[in-house]
């Protein structure tokens, strides 16, 4: 008997006392963060989730108050079961319940106002939303290198044949209907192509000519000097997509030129071409006599005369990262004040009110409510920005809770089979805004680069294994035979995914961001 309790404690010990290994440790404090809101509203900030529809971490909402309760009774209910608790506000995260509650469920949330005696008073609110999945790994590993996979990707691009006219030709092949917004595709091929040549010296004669022949393009689209918009180039050319709409023609979207912007800026770091500099500055001056008093920029211009066509205000990560760049890599400090008044206009209208609203070229921004098509595509980015300009202890916070925003309404860690006994996207990935809601490679590289920076600031190892796992997945999207990296994720029958030149290049650089980094 004495032999049989020995070998059951060893045992027992065996299990128990196991380290555990390092996914469950990641899995448990996901687990354990998931359980604080993401920047939760009060008396003296919004609710930013009216709009929302899943959410990973515990929320709360803007239920009301029910006259003479004295506390709420919340309740949760699914189809596979139901979980309660009190709280003195009708405001209160679901932190109590949230991880008893399955993942991959729709719920229902109750909120009722009871009094001293448990009678209830009324309904201070109801919520139908997916639980989801949170981070659990291990995920798909990547199944190449990812300097393989980046260069794959680079060689699909630079080989299309629509890319390879501009070697011979500064006019764009317009069967690639993309090239219909040349500041962010045509721009996404100079600086491509410029990154084709660096890493790989043996196509550095063809690319080069396709980078220079793609900018000058724009060059020649763009607005001249003395014009109200010098040096911009079109966001908008030919009658293709988006361009063709009414409200776009004759309009440029305020924030693409910097794109053009930094297109001629690694032209000019690899040929030394004061011509590319020029371009580039000359954009710079322009948005600086367009920024209003109060620090911002208008979100959309007449081409042609300049004025702003709305009262929508921009939002502004793409001209702050050009601007810092021309300070620190040009010693252009002439843009400095305009960059710190954008950085104080976001603070008070966008972070203070944490309407991250999406701004595309494809989008309409004319007549959404507050919170109405919130997007990864600002918050991700601007926390990316905050960290690599040199953020305070104040701004790291400020970049963990965009990025939490950007993980809890947009990443997909997982998701259930559908009846045919597959997954709908291919996960886990990162849907791009709310009135678009696909998975988009260049989503996933918004969310992981900003990942990728809190742990390069803080040493957070969490963080670090999202980003992997979402890197991993674009070499799992990625075709085998030709390289190509499919802008979107979905997998259904009949469907085509998109090919943007410009998400491949963010997968890209994304891909050689993570190989620089396991080095």
């Amino acid at each position: 008997m004495k032999r049989l309790f020995l070998i059951a404690v060893l045992f027992c010990a065996a299990v128990s006392c196991a380290p555990k290994d390092a996914n469950q440790r990641l899995a448990e404090q996901a687990a354990k963060e998931y359980l604080t809101p993401v920047h939760p509203g009060s008396s003296e900030r919004p609710f930013w989730n009216g709009f929302a529809k899943k959410f990973i971490y515990a929320p709360a909402f803007d239920f009301q108050a029910v006259e003479g309760a004295t506390e709420y009774l919340y309740k949760v209910t699914s189809e596979v079961g139901e979980w309660s608790f009190k709280a003195e506000c009708p405001q209160c995260s679901l932190a109590p319940i949230w991880n008893e509650i399955p993942q991959g469920t729709n719920v229902t949330l109750t909120v009722e106002g009871i009094d001293t005696s448990g009678n209830i008073l009324g309904k201070a609110g109801e919520r139908t939303f997916w639980r989801d999945y949170g981070f659990n790994p291990p995920y798909t590993g990547a199944v190449r290198g990812y300097r393989e996979a980046a260069i794959l990707g680079m060689l699909y691009v630079h080989t299309m044949p629509q890319v390879q006219n501009f070697a011979t030709s500064v006019e764009p092949d317009m069967s690639y209907k993309h090239f219909t917004y040349p500041c962010k595709i045509i721009g996404a091929v100079v600086k491509l192509e410029v990154l084709l040549a660096k890493t790989l010296p043996q196509y550095s004669e063809n690319a080069m000519a396709i980078a220079r022949n793609a900018a000058q393009f724009l060059i020649d689209q763009a607005r001249k000097p003395g014009e109200p918009l010098a040096y911009f180039p079109p966001t908008y050319y030919k009658n293709l997509i988006a361009s063709k709409r009414s409200s776009n023609q004759g309009k440029t979207m305020a924030m693409e030129a910097a794109s053009a912007g930094q297109a001629y800026l690694d032209l000019y770091e690899a040929t030394g071409d004061e011509l590319y500099l020029q371009q580039a500055l000359g954009i710079a001056d322009t948005y600086l006599r367009l920024q209003c008093e109060d620090g911002s920029w208008h979100i959309k211009y007449d081409f042609a005369t300049g004025e702003p066509v709305n009262d929508s205000k921009a939002m502004l990560h793409p001209l702050l990262n050009y601007f810092l760049r021309l300070e620190q890599d040009y010693g252009q400090t002439k843009y400095t004040d305009a960059r710190i008044r954008g950085e104080k206009w976001m603070a008070t209208h966008i972070l203070d009110k944490f309407d991250m609203t999406g701004q595309f070229e494809d989008t309409a921004v004319e007549g959404l409510q507050p919170y109405e098509n919130l997007t990864n595509c600002t918050a991700a980015p601007y926390a990316s920005y905050l960290l690599n300009r040199g953020a305070s202890k104040e701004e790291v916070a400020t970049a963990y809770e965009l990025v939490r925003f950007s993980e809890d309404q947009f990443v997909y860690w997982n998701q259930p089979e559908t009846e045919r006994g597959y997954r709908r996207d291919i996960t886990p990935c990162v849907f791009e805004q709310y009135k678009y809601p696909m998975p988009v490679d260049n989503s996933t590289c918004n969310v992981a680069n900003a990942m990728l920076s809190l742990y390069e600031q803080t040493g957070d190892k969490l963080m670090l294994a999202k980003a992997k796992a979402l890197v991993d997945n674009i070499t799992v999207a990625q075709c085998v035979n030709t390289g190509k990296i499919p802008t979107t994720w979905r997998i259904r029958h009949n469907y085509k995914p998109t090919f943007w030149v410009n998400c491949s290049y963010s997968s890209i650089c994304m891909l050689l961001r993570i190989d620089k980094l396991e080095e």
